[in-house]
This record gives structure tokens, C-alpha cells and sequence, in this order.
């Protein structure tokens, strides 16, 4: 699938303020649950906004849903001050800071019925480009804290661990520098 072809296909909204979700299944009853009921909880508190995907020829059938909220990676995100040294280096040593403004996803699913169909990649496109034209945050990663089966998603979209987390712990934090989008 094309970026022409996800466009004329698939439409992209922030969930309105009395959009509800009735139905959706992506196999993880967490992910489920947030769409479901969490996300207007969410909304009202300013915590998160969420996002549906919806397919334009089935506008009421919700077939994938992310949510962003605010972030940061700080030096103490890193193990070490060897891996922080590394990460640091990508910016010029006048602009070294404590922390570094970032965008967090903080769920991202995909409906059963859309899986192997790159949705999930597309959703990551469209995260990267919204942050990346015009600027509109002085955002410069993305982070997520990826289930362990997810982890191979974000790395073939780019994301890179921050630390040597346990390959045993269920979630591992990942980031995203957008300045490799341009």
C-alpha cells in the first residue's frame, strides 16, 4: 500500500468530544478497553487525545486508534552516562539539555480484521509527518513504552531502545528522533 493509496482508503480524526467507540477488537483486552471506555476519560483530563483510523467506505467502523500525550527523555532515561553520552551526541554541545521535548504513543491498536494490512506502519508515518511539518511543538522524539511483541514493529519503523531494559520485562521504552524524517 501506497501513502496515495492509505489516504483515499482510510481517514484519520481526533476523536470527538461525544465520539464514542462501541465496537473494536485488536486481541488485547488493554488496548480494547482504552478505546472503548478510557479514551473520553482521558480527553476530559488532558491527559491524552485520541485518534481513530476509519476506513472511508465504512466511516461508523473504527479499524485502528492511537493516542498521543506529552513527554520527554531526560538523562535519566539512560542506564549509563556512556549511553547518554552517545544519544547526547547528536546534538550540538551548546544545546545539550537535561531533557528533550518528545511525543508519546501512548496506545496505538489495530483492529483483528485490518492486521498485515501495514495500518500500524501507516499510523507511524502519519505520527512522524504531524510533528515534523511546520513544527507544531518543538517536539523533537517519539517515544513509547512497547509491549515486548511490539517490539519488533517499532524497530522496523525506526525506534531504537533507550536502555538495556530486561528483555524480560513486558514493556520496553523506545524512541524515535524526528529529525530522521527530514
Amino acid at each position: 500500500m501506497t501513502n496515495e493509496d492509505f489516504t483515499s482508503h482510510y481517514t484519520i480524526h481526533k476523536m470527538r468530544v461525544r465520539e464514542t467507540v462501541t465496537a473494536f477488537d485488536c486481541g488485547d483486552d488493554d488496548l480494547n478497553g482504552f478505546i472503548l471506555t478510557d479514551a473520553p476519560l482521558y480527553r476530559n483530563e488532558k491527559l491524552a487525545v485520541t485518534y481513530v483510523v476509519k476506513k472511508r467506505n465504512t466511516p461508523e467502523k473504527v479499524v485502528a486508534f492511537f493516542s498521543l500525550s506529552n513527554d520527554r527523555i531526560s538523562i535519566s532515561d539512560f542506564d549509563t552516562k556512556t549511553k547518554y553520552n552517545r544519544f547526547s551526541k547528536r546534538f550540538n554541545n551548546h544545546k545539550r539539555l537535561k531533557s528533550y521535548p518528545a511525543v508519546k504513543i501512548g496506545r496505538l491498536g489495530v483492529d483483528g480484521s485490518m492486521k498485515g494490512k501495514s495500518l500500524g506502519t501507516y499510523i507511524l508515518k502519519f505520527i512522524k509527518y504531524f510533528f515534523t511539518i511546520d513544527n507544531k511543538t518543538g517536539c523533537r522524539f517519539i517515544t513509547v513504552d512497547a509491549y515486548a511483541a511490539a517490539i519488533p514493529f517499532y524497530v522496523k519503523n525506526g525506534f531504537v531502545s533507550l536502555n538495556d531494559e530486561s528483555e524480560d520485562a513486558p514493556t520496553r521504552l523506545l524512541y524515535f528522533d524526528l529529525r530522521d524524517v527530514l
